[in-house]
């Protein structure tokens, strides 16, 4: 059974995105893109924190030789948390100056998978990249909207990947890096809202934020609509499970382009939420690079 959402920090976000939990510090991390700030959690003492960064951070991953991996407006590079210094690593698309990354997340097969966009949202002009231990870059997808979620399954062998501008959900088959035999997992069917970005559950469903939906649906691999959860805000963004079990689902939101009356309306637009939702998440997979 789901419980009740509630809010956990009232952060007031422009951007709240990229929710990753760290056990190692018992925090939750995430960015407020426009704002180029990280923020931090305590699961803890319950205190939280924003700070500005070096650069536009947009995507975290887990990283075993420590600090966290980064995908930024500059590229992808390694962020210490402790000096708050970021070294930029990957340059996927100098000649795209329009372009920034957005989602990000390291898969089950070991690369961080994250794609980029247009600034604006405008074109197709956005890819997905995967970036290897190594730190080769390929550029697996071409012609892309806006990407979000890029969240593997526990195997490694399945990339969900969502264009939230075609508003589409696909399911790709991970082949030796590559992706192969893509499947509309869901659309959105020309409903209001948009899918972002996600987490996956050990029962092996996916927990998509409804940019303009109000909520977070849960998805069988199927593609079938498990459950919704309703959620305060308008403009939920991403996803994570957290906590000491991974218990707890938290979910960042946007309170960008809303007018006086939206935010009237929904005050807690921008927040973190937080939600025991009956079942648990598995643990982030960690970046060797």
């Amino acid at each position: 059974m789901i419980g009740a959402p509630r809010l956990l920090v009232g952060c007031k976000n422009r951007l709240g995105e990229g929710p990753l939990w760290d056990d190692k510090r018992r925090t939750l991390w995430w960015v407020d893109i426009p704002a180029r700030e990280l923020w931090r959690w305590d699961g803890v003492s319950g205190l939280s924190e924003g700070r500005a960064l070096p650069v536009q951070a947009t995507a975290l991953g887990l990283r075993a030789a420590g600090g966290l991996v980064m995908a930024a407006r500059e590229g992808v590079g390694v962020f210490d948390p402790e000096t708050w210094r970021f070294d930029l690593r990957v340059v996927p698309e100098p000649e795209r100056t329009s372009n920034r990354s957005n989602d990000g997340h390291v898969g089950a097969d070991g690369a961080f998978w994250f794609g980029t966009m247009h600034e604006t949202g405008a074109g197709d002009t956005g890819a997905i990249y995967r970036l290897d231990p190594d730190w080769r870059c390929t550029r697996v997808i071409e012609r892309w909207g806006i990407a979000n979620t890029l969240v593997t399954d526990v195997r490694g062998e399945i990339l969900y990947a969502a264009d939230s501008k075609a508003g589409v959900m696909n399911a790709f088959e991970i082949r030796d890096g590559a992706l192969r035999n893509p499947r509309v997992l869901f659309r959105n069917s020309g409903a209001a809202w948009a899918p972002d970005g996600s987490a996956l559950d050990a029962e092996g469903c996916l927990w998509n934020a409804r940019w303009d939906g109000w909520g977070v649906a849960r998805v069988g691999a199927d593609g079938d609509v498990r459950a919704v959860l309703d959620l305060p805000v308008q403009r939920p963004t991403s996803c994570a499970f957290g906590g000491p079990d991974m218990a707890t689902l938290f979910i960042t939101s946007s309170r960008a382009d809303l007018d006086g009356a939206a935010l009237h309306a929904q005050p807690d637009a921008g927040g973190v939420f937080a939600v025991e939702p009956g079942v648990k998440g598995l643990a982030p997979a960690v970046f060797l690079g």
